[in-house]
């Protein structure tokens, strides 16, 4: 017989753990928006969120579960990435196409129409209980496209085949900054696009309270129908945030590139063309001999670079 010598509270905090990961993985939902219904206690609600590219929010119909479960959550000092509300077990609190994963132990038939019109496309509910868990996942519309180069795609012709955009009738999402540095000097949001349901851009994030401090350009991964910041990577060399035209140097948006589940981009000024994984951030590959490349194309599984034979430095 094996004991455990581990505290009671370490072991149930382990356990919470152990089945966040075991639904996350069984999901296949990599960060965005976490939405788990019957929260009670609030542990695995907190569990779920499993780096700082989840948000999650727990949804009770008992207001001493809400109770409880703030408390568990501000304990771990999570509250605001992790939180809490309660609600009428009839209709879920959100717009249509925001969520990336709702959990729940059980939803009979107007329950889970009612998570399916708030999942996204490709968004995944997960239903079931002691480890059983039902995988359902919500297609995506064909009529959605993407927009995986600086000028649509590969050909360069700048016209989306989306057919689902529209007027806007309401916010989907609003995300930080509100504005960029300045407007007399190049663009802080300098290149951006998107593919698999998630948004890539480059941002200048330099402090706004004066346009002569330095500048801190990063790019951003964001899930695109819920605005959840996935993953952020530095670039440390770019173009002079004083640069006196706005637009900037036009070869600069044309270095980032999104398909599929794979995003291509130099994360410096001279730096060599780096495949990065879409989800994490993760670099999978550099390639040599691409230093100071103007544009990346990406077609039919083919990565073609533009190459200056000189570094270059925007001053």
């Amino acid at each position: 017989v094996c004991l455990s010598t581990a505290p009671a509270a370490d072991r149930v905090t382990n356990a919470h753990a152990s089945a966040a990961r075991d639904i996350l993985t069984q999901s296949g939902v990599k960060g965005g928006l976490v939405v788990h219904l019957g929260c009670g206690d609030g542990k695995l609600t907190a569990a779920l969120r499993a780096d700082a590219g989840y948000r999650v929010h727990g949804l009770d119909t008992k207001a001493e579960n809400v109770a409880v479960a703030r408390r568990h959550i501000q304990s771990l000092d999570l509250y605001g990435e992790v939180s809490v509300d309660r609600w009428d077990g009839k209709h879920l609190p959100y717009v249509d196409d925001l969520v990336n994963l709702v959990v729940a132990d059980e939803l009979d038939a107007a329950a889970m129409a009612e998570a399916m019109r708030v999942l996204c496309p490709g968004g995944v509910a997960l239903v079931g209980s002691d480890g059983r868990w039902t995988r359902t996942v919500k297609p995506r519309p064909r009529e959605i496209d993407e927009w995986t180069h600086y000028l649509y795609d590969a050909t360069g012709n700048a016209v989306s085949k989306d057919t689902v955009v529209g007027p806007p009738r309401h916010f989907q999402w609003i995300g930080g900054p509100r504005w960029v540095r300045h407007h007399d000097h190049v663009s802080g949001f300098n290149a951006a696009v998107s593919a698999g349901g998630r948004l890539f851009y480059i941002i200048d994030e330099g402090l706004p309270t004066s346009i002569l401090l330095p500048s801190n350009w990063s790019l951003v991964a964001r899930d695109a129908f819920n605005g959840t910041t996935l993953w952020k990577r530095p670039i440390p060399t770019w173009v002079n945030h004083l640069w006196p035209f706005k637009a900037g140097p036009a070869q600069l948006p044309r270095r980032l590139v999104a398909v599929g589940n794979r995003v291509f981009v130099t994360l410096g000024n001279n730096a060599p063309v780096s495949m990065l994984d879409a989800a994490t951030g993760t670099t999978l590959r550099t390639y040599a001999g691409t230093e100071q490349t103007d544009e990346i194309v990406v077609s039919d599984g083919l990565l073609l670079a533009l190459v200056r034979h000189r570094p270059k430095t925007w001053h």
